[in-house]
């Protein structure tokens, strides 16, 4: 499913898997997989995978700054990971994790993850989250999440002192 950009893109200038850049926050993994749907699920190797998210106040890098920003290339299996946070919240909008698929140079496709409202609440509660109050429903205020949230939350697990989640990313 498609859906918002944002004004935060970062292309190739950044192939790295930690984005955290020493950004606090509940440490998270999102593990892809790029897969071409037309092709039988064929794993997609060679495919830019760009991410970008706010930090905890919910602010996101720009200009010359690249925290919670970065880009991985798919190996042969079309996996590639990224080492970041659990995103921060701003007004009207569900927490997300935006990302771009570019499997060559004419084809890309945009969209967001967004999380468990559940997760969110229990991550919120906890510093350095915390400093500001979050809102009672994070997810269901925000008509992107509404849309589309149900096939784009991820599901994540406990991983250490953080969560890790794993999503399949099917490509035309």
């Amino acid at each position: 499913m498609e859906s918002g950009e944002g004004p935060y893109y970062l292309d190739l200038d950044r192939v790295r898997s930690d984005i955290t850049e020493g950004r606090d926050g509940a440490a998270f993994r999102l593990d892809l997989t790029v897969v071409r749907a037309s092709a039988g699920c064929r794993p997609v190797a060679g495919a830019a995978v760009d991410v970008w998210h706010a930090d905890v106040s919910g602010t996101y890098s720009t200009g010359a700054q690249t925290f919670l920003r970065g880009t991985q290339i798919t190996d042969a299996a079309g996996r590639c990971t990224f080492r970041t946070i659990v995103p921060g919240w701003y007004r009207g909008l569900a927490p997300h994790i935006h990302f771009k698929v570019r499997p060559d140079e004419r084809t890309e496709k945009t969209s967001q993850f967004f999380f468990p409202e559940e997760l969110l609440l229990r991550v919120y509660a906890l510093q350095p989250y915390a400093r500001r109050p979050a809102p009672a429903h994070p997810n269901t205020r925000d008509s992107r999440y509404r849309d589309s949230g149900a096939a784009m939350t991820l599901a994540p697990v406990p991983d250490g002192a953080g969560h890790r989640a794993a999503y399949t990313v099917g490509i035309a």
